[in-house]
């Protein structure tokens, strides 16, 4: 199965009210501050899925959010450590479900999406289907931000997607369960998209509506400080679940620099017989030592690493995939 779909058409609206009567679908809302906002969400989601449970976390919000998400209808529950990362892991580790789809709380998605996102993960067999955001309204900062760090994550563990900070995503259960949810603050897509594709998930990335937010309605990302914190996350991932690349680069950067340190003393030593430059030498000498104990890690960390991705592997194989009754059923 191809690991990575992108459908380029718009999504169509899909009649959901007969096709999903048999799946347990789970919508997760985290929320800070979206009153203005949850109300639509949990309406619209009513009404795109009738059969779903909705859930809005609410994270320390300082306004209304609680009251008028509960009253839209919601299951409104609360995590107290703040940061996006925080209520995913939390999100994840308390709700059962079959399907699970996570959208922003603020009414920026277009809830009646979700029904073609859900039948494609199930047509497809897939554990994870990205919304793609359409509409061009992400802030300017925003939308640099995501295209390089787009460009970064493929460039490092492949590139299978076009928009992994989109905040709209449809999981299966397999991928949720699997799912450590290590990250704290908004670098949790980027989280989610190198989980997918460490473990070569069948994924696939499809367009969704993406509106301007809600007046009056304030973004809880910071373009700069988030900016780095994803980025920072895109750094310590590499070195987790890439090491020997990482620690191979470093060899490369410490060998070329004692390289350009040791050549003048080398050059001068055949021509003179001297070395007059004795502590250049022997820091020179140091680097080259510091550049093969990089790459010993390197090898020493990648085999250690082999064996944490296998048994993630193991353990993501051992949950059921979306479509497994019927799979039985056309065995029989």
């Amino acid at each position: 199965m191809t690991v990575l779909e992108t459908v380029s058409t718009p999504p169509r609206r899909a009649a959901p009210m007969v096709l999903f009567d048999s799946i347990e679908i789970a919508v997760l809302v985290p929320c800070y501050n979206e009153e203005r906002a949850i109300g639509a969400v949990v309406a619209g989601f009513r009404t795109a899925l009738p059969k779903a449970r909705i859930y809005v976390y609410d994270n320390n919000s300082q306004d209304n959010t609680v009251t008028v998400g509960r009253e839209a209808g919601a299951i409104v529950r609360h995590e107290k450590l703040q940061g996006k990362g925080h209520v995913v892991a939390r999100m994840f580790s308390d709700i059962d479900a079959d399907i699970y789809v996570l959208v922003d709380g603020d009414d920026t998605y277009e809830p009646a999406d979700a029904p073609f996102l859900i039948q494609y993960l199930i047509d497809n067999r897939m554990d994870l289907v990205n919304g793609q955001r359409q509409g061009g309204h992400q802030r300017r900062g925003h939308s640099f931000g995501n295209g390089l760090f787009n460009r970064i994550t493929g460039w490092v563990f492949g590139s299978r997607f076009e928009d992994m900070l989109s905040g709209y995503k449809v999981f299966s259960r397999r991928f949720v369960k699997s799912f450590p949810a290590l990250a704290t603050g908004f670098e949790i897509e980027t989280e989610l998209t190198v989980h997918a594709l460490r473990l070569r998930m069948p994924v696939a990335e499809l367009p969704t509506v993406y509106r301007r937010r809600v007046h009056g309605s304030e973004s809880k990302l910071h373009t700069v400080r988030d900016g780095l914190r994803i980025l920072w996350t895109i750094f310590v991932l590499v070195k987790e679940e890439r090491p020997l690349a990482f620690f191979a680069s470093v060899f490369a950067f410490l060998t070329a620099l004692s390289i350009a340190f040791g050549t003048p003393i080398v050059l001068t030593y055949f021509q003179t017989g001297l070395v007059p430059r004795l502590p250049l030498a022997v820091m020179t000498m140091g680097i080259v030592v510091l550049a093969f104990l990089s790459l010993a890690s390197g090898f020493v960390l990648d085999t250690v690493t082999r064996g944490r991705t296998e048994m993630k592997r193991l353990h993501y194989l051992n949950l059921p995939a979306p479509g497994k009754t019927d799979q039985r059923t056309e065995r029989d």
